[in-house]
């Protein structure tokens, strides 16, 4: 993207010529090889002043790169004094996450044992006036990529997941579309489906694979008829197509909880599941 860019240089240059900033750099999925890029892709820059109090606190050096039409501020208090953050959207579209450090706490973020998960997703040193950067670890982007669960944590997922099921029903059932929305989506699909799917992925990739936030790459790594059977979970307001899709979330929850308990030689709560499941018919078609 030409305006992304340019507005980097823009900003490269003002660091050069200020003498308080002391480093630049780039992080992020500009700088990520295993990250979706495209036209949207945010700029992420770390600035490493001197003295940082004065740009944590005053807004006018933002406007040196475009007009801002939305701002988030984070002061270091929100950090534990590491840094703060200044997240902008410009009028040009770009959005720049600016991480402002003051210079000794960048350095002990240099000096610790493992490299912050910031800087292990990758980094790219833009300016450098005091050679701060220089014993910076090589990023590994260990810290993206999808571990393989222990028992314990994955039998606590599908135990966790059909239990959830019942709340669904019960709402469904209700005429209670808000709360049914909420487990359906911001705790069955966030904290079961979407992990569930990982290990899927990654145990199909040897467990060298990372599908982004949020299951951004999830398309690109499943097969089409897999595909389809997530976006059958998928759902509108309408009350029969959430029973739809609820039971679609079980099949597709079977289907990988049993792949996955082969493959890691784990045990799957069938009994479990044919419980619940007799449990959702009955609630769904009780009078």
């Amino acid at each position: 993207m030409k305006i992304r860019d340019e507005k980097l240089e823009q900003i490269i240059h003002w660091a050069k010529e200020n003498p308080n900033v002391r480093a630049v750099l780039l992080t992020s999925s500009l700088v990520n090889p295993y990250a979706p890029v495209d036209d949207l892709s945010d700029l992420d820059i770390e600035l490493v002043f001197n003295d940082m109090k004065l740009y944590e606190s005053d807004k006018t050096w933002i406007n040196t790169f475009g007009k801002p039409i939305s701002m988030i501020e984070e002061n270091e208090t929100f950090f534990d004094g590491k840094h703060a953050m200044k997240m902008v959207l410009y009028e040009d579209h770009v959005k720049v996450d600016f991480k402002l450090y003051q210079k000794s706490e960048f350095l002990k973020e240099v000096q610790a044992e493992t490299l912050p998960e910031d800087w292990d997703v990758g980094y790219k040193v833009l300016l450098d006036k005091d050679d701060l950067t220089q014993d910076m670890k090589p990023a590994t982007y260990q810290s993206i990529m999808i571990k393989k669960p222990s028992e314990q944590r994955f039998q606590q997922l599908i135990n966790d997941f059909w239990w959830d099921t019942t709340y669904v029903a019960k709402c469904l059932k209700r005429n209670e579309i808000f709360y049914a929305k909420f487990m359906s989506e911001n705790v069955i699909r966030t904290d079961y489906l979407v992990p569930l799917l990982e290990w899927y992925i990654a145990s199909e990739n040897k467990w060298n694979i990372t599908t982004n936030k949020h299951g951004r790459l999830f398309k690109k790594y499943l097969s089409t008829e897999l595909w389809e059977k997530v976006e059958a979970t998928f759902s509108g307001s309408d009350i029969e197509q959430n029973w739809i899709a609820l039971f679609a979330y079980a099949d597709l929850v079977h289907e990988l909880g049993i792949d996955l308990a082969a493959k890691i030689n784990f045990t799957y709560p069938i009994e479990l599941e044919n419980n619940i499941r007799k449990y959702l018919d009955e609630v769904r078609f009780q009078s």
